[in-house]
Order: structure tokens, then sequence, then C-alpha cells
């Protein structure tokens, strides 16, 4: 296992939405995520699901970074300084991951590792009728749970509830960092509230959709999950696809509801991850829930427009040609944003990569 160096913050030439909140003294990093990383190759536009003994054509291909490379890039996009523990084979594959990660997008990679002998895990996800179907191969190696022994102090962190919490996790709770988690489906069906309870011990926010929510909390709608959830978490946020969003903050004992912005979506791949970063903004950033909820909601939207996972999130860009475009479409959904005219750059231009369909081109003779 062979350390990966740091790569410089690409920050600088991204809006930074916590500037007027950081302090000499602060944490270096707004958000600190481990996990695995995947090299995903994505096939949009196809009819049906492939049937035994026949070929199905897909109109789109993209390859781009997977797993835990979603949120990490777009927490990154969204001006966040994000730190990634990871481990990368030493294969072409990883080579890309790293490179994207590290060099393109700006992501600290100081806590990753290249492992020796080990490939890369990849997933193939095929898009039809507005779903996907994957399959997935890799081994988990056994440094990803030795990465982090002492994690750096950062403003934040992610946990995921259906694996195991490492213990430095609470370190980043007792530095007085936010702890956001996600959770998903229940394989057992048992939905075990009491686990729940335990599992989300020390943790700030909490946003699992719908049908989890209320399958935890043994309730008929998600604003009754949303409250009941509000009990075990700060914030509690149910996400109900095109239905919007609702979340119960606790402390001011009272829901807040946020639609959803009608998108032609292309790939939902990475969409929830998107949504957990825009929440991660506007929290740190100490917006009003909605604001945050909103940008969430935005986020996720422009980023099922095109395919590829991690390389789908939106910039600042993007998310300023948007809403200069909806100003003169839909005034009203306009008037719901009117708070982006505070936030985003004047002169913020769309200037991230998207997924490509292959690893890239030699360079022109």
């Amino acid at each position: 296992m062979s350390n990966i160096a740091r790569d410089p913050f690409r920050a600088p030439t991204r809006h930074d939405p916590l500037a007027d909140r950081r302090e000499d003294d602060g944490p270096d990093l707004d958000v600190f995520l481990t996990g695995t990383v995947f090299f995903d190759i994505v096939f949009t536009g196809m009819e049906g699901a492939p049937r035994q003994g026949t070929e199905v054509w897909a109109d789109g291909m993209g390859s781009s970074p997977g797993g835990v490379a979603n949120l990490a890039v777009a927490c990154a996009r969204l001006g966040l300084r994000t730190g990634l523990a990871a481990t990368f084979g030493e294969d072409l594959y990883g080579d890309y991951c790293r490179q994207t990660l590290g060099v393109q997008e700006g992501i600290d990679l100081t806590y990753s590792r290249y492992v020796t002998g080990w490939h890369s895990p990849v997933t193939v996800s095929m898009v039809f009728q507005r779903d996907r179907a994957m399959v997935t191969h890799g081994h988990q190696p056994q440094a990803l749970r030795r990465l982090v022994d002492q994690p750096p102090q950062a403003r934040s962190c992610f946990v995921d509830l259906g694996a195991d919490r490492q213990p430095w996790v609470d370190s980043v709770a007792a530095g007085g960092g936010l702890v956001f988690a996600d959770i998903g489906w229940d394989p057992e069906d048992r939905w075990d509230l009491g686990r729940l309870r335990e599992n989300l011990a020390g943790c700030h926010a909490f946003s699992p959709n719908a049908v989890e929510a209320m399958s935890y909390t043994r309730t008929d709608t998600p604003e009754a999950a949303a409250e009941a959830l509000a009990e075990l978490v700060p914030l509690a946020v149910v996400t109900n696809g095109a239905d919007g969003v609702v979340a119960f903050d606790r402390e001011t004992g009272r829901p807040v509801h946020a639609d959803a912005v009608p998108v032609q979506a292309l790939d939902p791949t990475g969409a929830g991850d998107v949504f957990v970063a825009g929440l991660m903004v506007g929290t740190l950033a100490g917006w009003p829930l909605v604001h945050s909820l909103r940008l969430a909601n935005l986020g996720a939207a422009l980023s099922v427009r095109h395919f590829g996972g991690a390389l789908a999130s939106p910039g600042w860009g993007d998310i300023a040609l948007w809403y200069r475009e909806v100003g003169s479409k839909d005034p009203g959904l306009a008037a719901d944003y009117e708070f982006l005219e505070r936030i985003v750059p004047d002169d913020a231009l769309p200037e991230v990569s998207r997924a490509i369909a292959t690893l890239g081109f030699r360079a022109g003779r």
C-alpha cells in the first residue's frame, strides 16, 4: 500500500459559499469522506433491459469515478474543501479516478492510498425507462478500514449507516463537526428503529427517502416520518422524488417543505449524493433551512440531466446559468430561488467536466 501525494485545492477558481465563515484557525476541510471509489460505466438511451440471447445498443455512454466519488465531487464543485480517504487500484482505472478526483476536481487525497495487487471495482449502469439496473464487480480491500486513525479537523463528515460505523466519525463529532447520515434499503425488511437510533447517535442530520423513513417510523406520510425522526437527530430530511422534500428542524419545532425542480431526466445516478452536498453547503453556511433544501433539490435536478454519476454534478456556473434562464421562463420558480442573487457570482459560467465514453484521448500529434 502506497501513499497518494496531496494535490492542491482547485477551490480558488470556484465560488466559496463559506468565505464569510472562515477563520485563520478554522478546520482545513469543510467535509471529510471515506468509502469505495468505483470506476463507473454508464449506458443511456436504452429501450429496455438486455434479455438472454439478445444484444441491446445504447444511444449514449459515459465513464466516471463513482461510489463515494459521487458525493466528494458534488461537494467540491459547490466550493466545499473536501477530503477523501479511499483506496485506488494500481491499474488504469485507478489512475484515472485518482487523477480526476485529485487534480481535476481538487479533492484532498492525503488520506487515500494505492493498494498493490488490487484492481479497481467496476460498475456498469444501464439506464432505461427513467430507472437503472447495475452490474458490479470488485473486492473490498482490508486497507480501507485502516486508512483513518486520527481524522483531520473538518466542519462536517458523512456516514453511510448501511456500513459499519468507523471510530473516526465520533472524533469528527467530538471536534465540533456536523455528521450527516443516510441509509439504504433494509434487505431484511426489519426496519429496526432501535438499531437506527443507536446508529444515529451524535449525528446532526439524517436524509432517508420517504419509503425508508415511513418504514422505520411506522408512519403514513413523509411529514409524519420527518417529525418522528427529529426525535433522533436535530435535522430530519425526507426526500420524496417528484413531490420534493420535507424536513423537520428540532430547533424550530416545525416542518419545512421544498418542491422538486422539474427537468428532463437522463440518468439518476448520483442524484442523492448531490442532494446531500447541497444540504451540507446550506447548513454549513448557516442559511435558512428552506434555502438549503431548495439548493439540494436544484443540484439533484441539474445532475440528472447528464450521465456519469460524479461528473454529472453541477457547479455554481451551472446553477447561475439555470437561474438566469428560469427567470424568463418561470417567474414563480425564479422567485423561490431569489436567494441565489446574493450567493451566485455575477460572472459565474459553467466550467465543469462531464463524463465521456472513454478514459481519455491521446494528445494530438
